[in-house]
């Protein structure tokens, strides 16, 4: 337990998926589990009262003219161990880059001194890059993986960790494989046996993940005993799914069903379930993953160098789908969520205008396709606190304290006030960078 503390600053935080809150000068308190147990407006009666009372017990933690909080980033895609190849390669075709590069890199974390070094450094840089909640693909060993989870509470990141899944051998390299369906089954048992022996010895909670890395990686065998053990043990489980055509269309030609629906066949589609991708999701598809409650995983970045298509954000949020941000290293380069706030709202204005001028003009995109900063501010928010099912992604009370400070006075042009104050945080989204966040904290407690 820590002790309570208030914050008295600006903030900003989605209200809802199109609309902003701006508090001005508000006191945010913390009770000492590091949930919001208030928040007081500088226009509400206590309000002076609050502040001297906090101040008397030294518990004040005042931000400057210059700060402003922002919830922190839920990353619901990223491949901690590709963060040691990050912007290697990503103009080579997706089966070199994974066979060249991504399976022969994965292997190396057997070797621990390698893992600690690698691990060290993506959990500290996400996390100093605004992320306070990351859901990590680790590796196809097990001790590696529950040391990135290890790693990850040690540093105060709260993080869902999934040793992967991949037993077929026609799919996979020998040296980066399960040795058959029990053996992926049993260490994945272990997997989630050891992270929970670390429950309650990380304030922010560290957590398995059930991992196939997607169906073609998976003997139909090791899917269907994994899929028993993701319903016995009533867990997260993160896959990949309809990421590309072929990914699409493989389980068509193996299953004679779309990839969702043979997700769910295996027991994979639940309401703990987050999808990577799934641009290629057909309606009947969309269907499925709204009425189970899933969640998909958009990865702007990479699908625009990997996926040959666009996440139709917009449409299918309208269908019921929780639609949360991620930045799926190393598939996409960088490792903080602005890059993906901004590649969510750039694709989606090609989806809506198209891109090819040889047609005429009201011919070439997806109407109505276009996300706003608002939009995708939230999904990397409340998106990812809702895939998740934690209290996560707003400055309300009863959700947890994580929250990134900002210096707006490093390199954001602050010449003239806005005319709205969602401006100001829209020009935050757009311009800032590591160096703009100075403070992030994680269920009440300062890690940066």
């Amino acid at each position: 337990m820590g002790k309570s503390f208030a914050v008295l600053g600006r903030a900003f935080y989605s209200n809802d998926f199109d609309n902003i809150n701006y508090i001005d000068k508000g006191l945010f308190c913390v009770d000492d589990r590091g949930y919001i147990e208030n928040v007081i407006k500088s226009t509400d009666l206590e309000y002076e009262n609050a502040v001297n009372a906090y101040k008397k017990e030294n518990t004040l933690y005042e931000l400057g003219d210059n700060e402003v909080i922002l919830p922190g980033f839920v990353d619901l895609h990223i491949h901690a161990p590709q963060w040691a190849q990050s912007g290697t390669a990503l103009d080579r075709p997706l089966e070199v880059w994974l066979t060249e590069y991504t399976f022969p890199l994965e292997a190396k974390y057997r070797d621990l001194d390698f893992a600690d070094k690698v691990y060290n450094d993506v959990v500290r840089t996400t996390l100093y890059s605004g992320t306070t909640t990351a859901v990590y693909f680790a590796t196809v060993d097990r001790e590696p993986s529950v040391r990135l989870a290890e790693i990850c509470g040690e540093l105060g990141q709260r993080a869902f960790v999934g040793k992967v899944v991949m037993d077929e051998k026609e799919a996979n390299p020998g040296y980066c494989c399960d040795e058959s369906a029990d053996s992926a089954v049993s260490e994945t048992e272990k997997f989630i046996e050891e992270l929970s022996g670390l429950e309650g010895k990380y304030s922010q909670g560290v957590y398995p993940v059930i991992t196939p890395r997607f169906i073609p990686s998976c003997s139909t065998e090791c899917l269907e005993k994994l899929g028993d053990l993701a319903k016995n043990k009533k867990l997260h489980i993160q896959t990949h799914c309809s990421e590309s055509d072929w990914e699409h269309n493989f389980a068509k030609e193996k299953y004679n069903m779309s990839d969702a629906k043979a997700l769910n066949k295996f027991g994979f589609i639940t309401d703990k379930t987050i999808l990577a991708h799934a641009p290629f999701l057909e309606e009947e598809d969309v269907k499925l993953v709204a009425s189970k409650g899933a969640s998909i995983a958009h990865c702007p970045l990479s699908n625009a160098y990997f996926a040959g298509a666009v996440l139709p954000l917009k449409e299918f949020y309208s269908k019921g789908v929780n639609i949360g941000l991620a930045t799926d290293i190393s598939g996409g380069y960088c490792p903080n969520l602005y890059s993906a706030i901004r590649q969510a709202v750039i694709s989606s204005r090609m989806l809506n205008d198209g891109v090819d001028p040889s047609l005429d003009k009201d011919m070439r995109g997806r109407k109505e396709s276009s996300v706003s900063l608002n939009n995708a501010f939230y999904c990397a928010t409340i998106g990812g606190g809702k895939a998740l099912g934690l209290p996560l992604g707003k400055l309300e009370k009863g959700y947890s304290f994580d929250i990134q400070v900002l210096d707006i006075s490093k390199g954001l042009p602050l010449y003239y006030p806005e005319k709205r104050e969602e401006e100001l945080l829209h020009k935050i989204l757009l311009l800032s960078n590591e160096n703009n966040i100075s403070q992030v904290w994680v269920q009440g407690k300062r890690v940066k």
